[in-house]
């Protein structure tokens, strides 16, 4: 999160500095949407134990959709004005990113399968739809000095405090649910017999 979401901010920036303002609210809506998934997924497992126990799927995964909304969208944007070739390998080379980033999350248990496919297609899903957009302008200006700037100061997210999202949901998870306690993967042995687990 303290990464993905300010080079999320950063394509909004790169766009709205070319003058492309819808072009940016359309990327603010989808990742916007992207997100509120994600939120909702996690928030309807942690306060209610809305999920599946044979997908082992408790919300989609916010890592995979992140990086497949933002990968291919900022490699399509700065190579917006190199070869359609070039440009076309950027994007691939962002999902490509975006797909080991999703597949890192089940090899530290941090997902389940289900929880990193979801958020990869979710993401790219997004994605796709922006390229589509984006696409079919011809004009698309950046200014270098602003990319050259956020670029710059992207190197500099890996050294922030991690972003305490997955406690901030847990706290509303409980404040709307009224639990006293979140949901767990544990409990789904316990709520078998549920037709939500089945």
């Amino acid at each position: 999160m303290a990464v993905m979401a300010p080079a999320g901010l950063a394509i909004a920036l790169w766009l709205a500095g070319g003058k492309t303002w819808r072009l940016a609210l359309e990327w603010c809506l989808l990742f916007g949407v992207g997100m509120a998934l994600v939120v909702v997924t996690k928030v309807l497992f942690i306060g209610w134990g809305i999920g599946s126990a044979t997908l082992e799927f408790a919300g989609i995964s916010g890592h995979a959709m992140r990086a497949g909304a933002i990968l291919p969208v900022a490699f399509f944007v700065i190579l917006k004005g190199a070869r359609p070739g070039l440009r076309g390998l950027g994007v691939v080379a962002g999902v490509a990113l975006a797909l080991l980033i999703s597949v890192s999350r089940v090899q530290v248990n941090a997902h389940s399968s289900s929880e990193a496919i979801s958020g990869s297609l979710l993401g790219l899903l997004l994605a796709g739809i922006f390229l589509y957009r984006a696409g079919a302008m011809r004009e698309l200006v950046l200014s270098r000095t602003l990319v050259a700037l956020s670029l710059c100061g992207l190197l500099l997210t890996p050294n922030v405090e991690p972003v305490p999202t997955e406690q901030w949901l847990t706290e509303l998870a409980l404040h709307l649910s009224g639990r006293e306690r979140p949901f767990e993967r544990s409990d789904w042995k316990l709520a078998q017999r549920h037709p939500l687990f089945r």
